[in-house]
C-alpha cells in the first residue's frame, strides 16, 4: 500500500484513505499477534477459525476497531465511493454465526482483551445500535450478545481492581473507562455508567500533580495523565472539573513526539500518541467554561499533535497501518474537534 497524502485529510469529510486501510486489514490474517493462553491443541487453529469476525488487522482489538472505523466513516460519509465495499465487508463479518463463534471463544477466557479490546467492542456496538440504518440494526442485533458479555466482563473487573492501571498502552483503565462511559451514554445504560463513574471518582477524584513531565514512555500510544483528565471530564460537572484540573494538571505543555522507526510495532505506538493526545487535549478544552484561559493553549497543542499524527501516514509499514487509521478517524470525527481549529 502506498503512503497516504495527508494534506487532504485535515477535515472529517475525507476519511477514504483510512477506510482503505481498514478494508485492507480485515481479511489479512497474517502476520498475526495471538494473545491468548493455549489450553490444548485445538487452540492452535488458524485465527480465522478461532475468531471468524475479528481475525484480521494483526490482532483482535485492532480488528474490532477497524470495524468501528468503517461504521463511523459510513455514518459521516454516506455517499462516498467506498460505501458499498465497506458495507459489504461489515456484512461479511458481522453475521450471527460469526459472532456466536466469537462469544463461544471469549466465554472461557475471562481476561481476553481486557480492558482495551472489550472497550472498543462496546464502542463498536454503540455506534451500530444508534445508527438508523436497516443493515446496522441487523449487525447490532447479531453483536449484542457479545457486547453484553464485554460490558459484564468490564464491570466485574473494574469492581475487583484495587487500583487503576496508569499505563500508556492497552492496559490503561482510564481510556477503557472513557470508551465505556461514552457507550453507556449512547445506549442509555445508566447502571453501568454509575458503576464506572464511581470507580473514576474513587481512583482519581483526589489526584493531584499528575506526572505529565515523565511522559512518554517509549512505546506509549496513550497519555496516562491526559487519559485520566479525559475520563474525569466525563464524570464531573464543569465547576468541579475546573477545580480538579487545577489540582491534577496545573500546567500542561506538550510537544508532539517523534517515532524513530515506524516498522517497529512497539515504537510505532508513538505515532498514535500524537493523535490520542490531540483528541484528549481538545476534549479537555471543550469541557472548560468558555472564558477559561487554558482553552486556547490546549487547542493549539491539539492542532500541532494532530498534524504530527496525520503525517505518520507517510509510512506504509503494517506495524503502523493495521491500527493507526482508527486513531485518525477517532480524532477527525471527535465532537470536540467540531470547534474551529486553533491558530498555530
Amino acid at each position: 500500500m502506498s503512503p497516504i497524502e495527508t494534506h487532504a485529510t485535515r477535515d472529517a469529510g475525507e476519511l477514504g484513505c483510512f477506510v482503505e486501510l481498514a478494508l485492507g486489514g480485515l481479511r489479512r490474517e497474517y502476520p498475526c499477534g495471538i494473545a491468548w493462553s493455549l489450553r490444548g491443541d485445538t487452540d492452535l487453529r488458524p485465527p480465522r477459525e478461532q475468531t471468524p469476525a475479528f481475525y484480521g488487522c494483526y490482532d483482535w482489538h485492532s480488528a474490532v476497531h477497524a470495524h468501528w472505523t468503517l461504521v463511523r466513516a459510513l455514518r459521516h460519509e454516506p455517499a462516498a465511493p467506498w460505501v458499498a465495499r465497506a458495507r459489504e465487508a461489515l456484512d461479511r463479518s458481522l453475521t450471527v454465526a460469526n459472532l456466536r463463534a466469537e462469544r463461544a471463544f471469549l466465554e472461557p477466557r475471562p481476561g481476553f482483551e481486557r480492558p482495551y479490546g472489550l472497550a472498543w467492542l462496546t464502542t463498536l456496538y454503540a455506534e451500530l445500535a444508534t445508527w438508523n440504518d436497516v443493515l446496522a440494526r441487523r449487525w447490532a442485533a447479531a453483536l449484542e450478545p457479545l457486547a453484553a458479555l464485554a460490558v459484564t466482563r468490564l464491570r466485574d473487573w473494574l469492581g475487583r481492581l484495587p487500583y487503576p492501571i496508569r499505563s500508556g498502552v492497552h492496559s490503561q483503565t482510564a481510556f477503557a473507562m472513557g470508551l465505556l462511559l461514552d457507550a453507556c451514554d449512547a445506549l442509555g445504560d445508566g447502571s453501568t455508567r454509575r458503576h464506572v463513574a464511581e470507580r473514576a471518582h474513587e481512583w482519581h477524584g483526589a489526584d493531584r500533580d499528575l506526572p505529565l513531565r515523565l511522559e512518554p514512555s517509549a512505546d506509549d500510544f496513550l497519555s496516562p495523565a491526559l487519559g485520566v483528565a479525559d475520563l474525569m471530564r466525563r464524570v464531573l460537572p464543569t465547576d468541579a472539573f475546573v477545580a480538579w484540573l487545577a489540582r491534577a494538571l496545573p500546567t500542561v505543555h506538550l510537544e508532539p513526539v517523534r517515532c524513530p522507526d515506524a516498522s517497529d510495532g512497539r515504537l510505532a505506538h508513538l505515532e498514535g500518541l500524537n493523535l490520542s493526545r490531540a483528541w484528549m487535549l481538545d476534549a479537555i478544552a471543550a469541557a472548560l467554561p468558555a472564558n477559561d484561559p487554558r482553552i486556547e493553549p490546549l487547542r493549539r497543542m491539539a492542532s500541532k499533535h494532530e498534524d504530527a499524527g496525520l503525517d505518520a501516514f507517510r509510512h506504509d509499514d503494517y506495524a503502523l497501518t493495521h491500527w493507526l487509521g482508527t486513531f485518525a478517524v477517532y480524532r477527525l470525527t471527535h465532537p470536540a474537534r467540531a470547534m474551529p481549529r486553533a491558530s498555530t
